[in-house]
């Protein structure tokens, strides 16, 4: 039979996980291609780029898409187990699960809102249609919107050391920080008032940046910006980088818009996209090269 679509794996894949134990995607994926009888040649089949295989690119997308739903959960990474929210479903003997049935679940609302964003402004600018080239970039959008989400839920899991290794790696590849061997001293070493560390503007160390990075939950409010702010007073320093997993409050953005010290604040949004921009966390999947007719070429 043909490869089911991802929103046929969503009901199979929540009766899996319904024994309550964690579940290897891996091994799930061969359990549910032996449950659809496919065949050796459907199961290594391959997306048109010939990078993934089709069946582990669909039921990958199931997997997020209940865990949108709040339906299953990712305990560690490779792994998904099912939630309360996903027994009560179950309970109930639903015929199937698509995605029309997880518009019921607000966080799966919030989460659709979000990648729909970008076709809701073509469709107030007036463009009733989508040309090819916009339909790749908003797929690009979602694509990279969803791996940010799911590089934050990974990151807020990781141990505070992994989150400290994270931090210089990104600001490495930045280009701060001279040497990783430099910049492996200087980070989360000190704690000192407020510091976790410190790390050289440029490779020749012409400036010091002090850095705090917090795996918070919590929305960091005004007053940890406040002792940061006053942490670099202590040490006559003007820059810092705040970093979060999580939010920072209005209160705390106001605030360092109003003082000397120049501190740049990076939530788990923006970091996320850094990570993804300079590669920190993340490998490339495919890549694709749109080309256009060369008018030039033609009129010589």
């Amino acid at each position: 039979m043909p490869i089911p679509d991802y929103q046929q794996f969503m009901l199979p894949l929540l009766e899996i996980a319904g024994d309550g134990k964690e579940h290897r995607l891996l091994d799930t994926i061969e359990i549910l291609s032996d449950r659809f009888h496919l065949t050796e040649e459907e199961k290594n089949s391959l997306l048109p780029s010939g990078t993934q295989k089709v069946i582990y690119n669909r039921v990958s997308w199931a997997r997020t898409y209940l865990q949108k739903s709040k339906l299953l959960e990712f305990p560690r990474r490779g792994y998904f187990k099912i939630t309360d929210r996903g027994h009560k479903i179950l309970q109930n003997k639903p015929e199937k699960i698509d995605y029309n049935f997880l518009e019921q679940f607000s966080e799966f609302r919030e989460f659709k809102s979000a990648k729909n964003k970008s076709n809701e402004t073509i469709k107030e600018e007036g463009i009733s249609e989508k040309n090819p080239e916009e339909s790749l970039e908003l797929a690009y959008e979602d694509l990279n919107q969803e791996l940010a989400q799911e590089l934050l839920e990974t990151v807020k899991n990781s141990s505070p050391l992994f989150f400290e290794k994270l931090v210089i790696d990104l600001l490495i590849r930045m280009g701060y920080g001279g040497s990783r061997k430099d910049a492996g001293k200087a980070i989360g070493k000190s704690g000192d008032e407020g510091i976790d560390g410190t790390i050289n503007e440029d490779r020749l160390g012409l400036d010091v940046i002090y850095v705090q990075a917090k795996r918070w939950e919590n929305v960091v409010s005004r007053p940890e910006i406040q002792k940061f702010a006053g942490a670099l007073q202590g040490q006559r320093a003007k820059k810092g980088i705040f970093i979060t997993t999580s939010k920072f409050s209005t209160e705390a953005q106001d605030y360092v818009r109003n003082i000397d010290s120049k501190i740049i604040l990076i939530d788990g949004e923006i970091l996320t996209k850094l990570m993804i921009e300079h590669n920190v966390g993340v490998s490339t999947v495919s890549s694709y090269e749109v080309k256009k007719l060369d008018l030039d070429y033609f009129e010589q």
